[in-house]
C-alpha cells in the first residue's frame, strides 16, 4: 500500500459545477461500466498514479487503488465548512439508479421520480436555480478539521496554520418536489449553530439506510477517468433518496446562507475503473 501526501494548495472539492440548468430526466442509456480489470489497467486515458476517485456506484464495493490516508474521524468531531448541492445525484446508489445522461448536467435520478403527481411536479420558480420540481439533487455537507468557519466556496473548509487537515462529505440524494409536507431544507441547514465548539448543520438524515463510507477525491465536472482529483476525502452516502420541499430550498437561498448558494451545481460523471476506487469496508 503507498499513500499520496494532501495537496496544501487551494482547496476544490465539488462546489465547481455546471452554470447549465440540468436536463430533465430520461432514459439515455448508460455507459458500460469498465468491469475489465485488464482492459482498464492497460488504457492510456486513466490517470493510475491518482488516489481513490469519486463519485462512485456505492453498491459495488470492489475496488482495486492502493493509495490509503486515514479516514476523517465522524461529522460531530469536525467543522461543517460548506453546504451545496448538484443537480443530479452524483452518485449512484440503491434509491438512486436512474442513469440520466454523461453530461455535466447528468448522473443519476431518485428511483421514484416516474410516479410522482402532479401536484408534486407543479412549477415552483424561486431563488434557488438550477433544480425544478421532479429532479434529482446529491446533498454535500462538507467537514474539515480545521479551525474553519463556514463560508462561501470551499476555501473555507482551510484555515491558515492548519497543517494536514482531513476532510469528510456527508451525502444524501434528494428527489425534490412541490410539496410543503415533504423535507424542509432549513432543518437541514446551518444557521449558525455550534454543538460542543464546533459547526455543525441543524441535521443531516439518519433514516435513509446505512450509509457507504470509503476514501474518494473531490468531485464536480472538471474531473474525469482521465484528468482525476489530487484531494483525498472521506465520504459517507446513503442510499436511499428522501423528498424534499424546493420551497424550502428557495427559503435557503433567499435567507442568504452564509455559503452564498443560490443555484445547484453539476456532476462528475461516475468513476467506474475498479483502479479509481477504493474498496468499501476495509
Amino acid at each position: 500500500m503507498r499513500f499520496l501526501a494532501i495537496p496544501s494548495l487551494v482547496f476544490l472539492l465539488s462546489a465547481c459545477g455546471s452554470d447549465e440548468p440540468p436536463a430533465a430526466t430520461q432514459s439515455t442509456p448508460e455507459p458500460t461500466p469498465m468491469a475489465d480489470t485488464a482492459t482498464a489497467a492497460a488504457s492510456p486515458e486513466l490517470c493510475l498514479d491518482a488516489g481513490p476517485q469519486t463519485p462512485r456506484d456505492i453498491s459495488n464495493t470492489m475496488g482495486l487503488n492502493t493509495v490509503e490516508f486515514p479516514m476523517a474521524p465522524p461529522a460531530s468531531e469536525m467543522n461543517l465548512c460548506n453546504i451545496h448541492t448538484h443537480t443530479n445525484a452524483e452518485h449512484k446508489g440503491p434509491g438512486f439508479s436512474v442513469f440520466v445522461d454523461a453530461t455535466d448536467s447528468g448522473g443519476y435520478a431518485c428511483n421514484e421520480t416516474a410516479g410522482l403527481t402532479e401536484a408534486e411536479l407543479a412549477p415552483a420558480p424561486g431563488a434557488y436555480e438550477g433544480v425544478e420540481p421532479g429532479q434529482t439533487i446529491e446533498v454535500h455537507w462538507v467537514h474539515t478539521t480545521c479551525p474553519a468557519t463556514p463560508g462561501p466556496g470551499l476555501g473555507s473548509c482551510l484555515t491558515e496554520g492548519c497543517e494536514n487537515p482531513q476532510f469528510r462529505v456527508e451525502a444524501q440524494a434528494f428527489l425534490v418536489v412541490n410539496d410543503p409536507d415533504a423535507l424542509d431544507f432549513m432543518d437541514m441547514a446551518y444557521q449558525g449553530n455550534q454543538v460542543g465548539g464546533r459547526h455543525q448543520a441543524l441535521s443531516i438524515p439518519s433514516n435513509t439506510g446505512e450509509p457507504a463510507l470509503f476514501r474518494g477525491s473531490t468531485t464536480g465536472p472538471s474531473y474525469t477517468q482521465s484528468s482525476c482529483s489530487p484531494f483525498q476525502v472521506t465520504w459517507n452516502v446513503r442510499p436511499s433518496c428522501a423528498k424534499l420541499d424546493i420551497n424550502s430550498l428557495h427559503e435557503w437561498a433567499e435567507s442568504g446562507n452564509v455559503f452564498e448558494e443560490t443555484k445547484s451545481h453539476g456532476v462528475r460523471q461516475l468513476v467506474t475503473a475498479p483502479e479509481l476506487l477504493a474498496p468499501i469496508g476495509e
